[in-house]
């Protein structure tokens, strides 16, 4: 693939877009939250089922946040301090 077919390839993408020097000046680095080990036990068949694929702690850990946000908002105002504090000596 050539230099050119690639910039065809970009220009016809719709999702596409320029990032000229406004956008990069408004652009923000955001740092990913940083996974913590823990010790966690899991039923023995469902561990071996995440374990089928590369990457299972990801995945396990994907699966977690799906449910946490589906469930955001079922969670009593107390409940989302304590953890936010928590979540705040954590990183300290």
């Amino acid at each position: 693939m050539t230099d050119e077919d690639i910039q065809r390839g970009i220009e016809g993408d719709p999702d596409a877009r320029n990032t000229d020097a406004a956008f990069w000046r408004n652009a923000r680095i955001v740092a990913p939250l940083r996974k913590r080990p823990v010790t966690l036990r899991l039923d023995a068949d469902l561990l071996s089922w995440f374990r089928l694929k590369r990457g299972y702690q990801t995945e396990i850990n994907a699966v977690l946040r799906a449910y946490m946000a589906a469930h955001r908002g079922k969670r009593s105002a107390g409940l989302r301090k304590r953890a936010a504090r928590r979540l705040g000596a954590a990183a300290e």
